[in-house]
């Protein structure tokens, strides 16, 4: 970590519970500007609560969540999302009667700003807006290779398709910081080396850092910079992958003893 840099992310004793249940218990890291960061832990563990709690969907009942050095601990999620927080689901989020281009142009709304009278007669402002949003979307299309069914409507296409559109729209709020919460969930081999593939291009291409979730311990091995481990709520572990493959506390909780 270089000294003098400060983190886009930090997140300081963040607890969270609802009714008796403790979600998160003192979860404390950051995310610098050049990196990508895996949470892992087993199902249940309080990784999705963890981005959550990011983004806004959650309020930490104690803790801090700062984003650029700003305190976003209780701002509403469109906040959070206009001040660069930007993220995909388990459960793809896409609006599955539009084509591909109009999924990630819905991303573009937070940075509109003509009034419904251009929007109606669509000249002048209105019209040189969509032109510019819209050079956005095309651009992002072209870095997730998928130019060539851009006018494809979201609901036809095969499962780990919608999941890199997602991932585009995701990317057409301009983030500072991209969550990932299982983005490789229910892809074959080849979605997901593609997958890896565009995660390791966001960061090192257009140098968004991202907080990536999941499951698949071959592709955070391969790809994260760190590595944080959740079990019950609790932060059992921080480090390198291949600090993290050897730690005890991590294989006995999720990743299995050897045998």
């Amino acid at each position: 970590m270089d000294k003098g840099i400060e983190p886009i992310l930090d997140v300081k004793g963040v607890c969270l519970s609802f009714g008796g249940n403790m979600a998160l218990s003192d979860v404390s890291f950051n995310v610098m500007p050049k990196e990508i960061l895996a949470i892992i832990g087993p199902n249940g563990a309080g990784k999705t609560c963890i981005l959550n709690c990011i983004n806004g969907f959650y309020r930490p009942n104690e803790g801090n969540i700062l984003l650029d050095s700003r305190d976003i601990t209780r701002i509403s999620p469109d906040m959070i999302a206009k001040l660069g927080v930007s993220r995909t689901f388990q459960q793809i989020e896409l609006y599955t009667g539009l084509n591909v281009i109009d999924n990630i142009m819905s991303a573009r709304h937070v940075y509109m700003n003509t009034n419904i009278f251009d929007a109606a007669m669509y000249f002048g402002r209105a019209h040189a807006e969509e032109v510019k949003h819209r050079k956005v979307a095309e651009e992002i299309l072209d870095f997730l290779e998928m130019s060539m069914i851009r006018k494809k409507v979201v609901g036809t296409l095969p499962y780990g398709v919608r999941k890199r559109v997602e991932l585009g729209r995701a990317l057409a709020l301009e983030p500072k910081i991209l969550l990932l919460d299982e983005p490789m969930a229910g892809m074959n081999v080849d979605e997901k080396e593609d997958m890896a593939r565009f995660i390791l291009d966001i960061e090192s291409s257009k140098h968004i850092p991202i907080i990536l979730v999941e499951h698949d311990m071959g592709v955070v091995m391969d790809i994260s910079d760190r590595v944080i481990a959740i079990d019950y709520g609790k932060q059992i572990a921080e480090g390198t992958p291949s600090e993290i493959r050897t730690n005890i506390k991590v294989i006995d909780a999720y990743l299995g003893k050897e045998e």
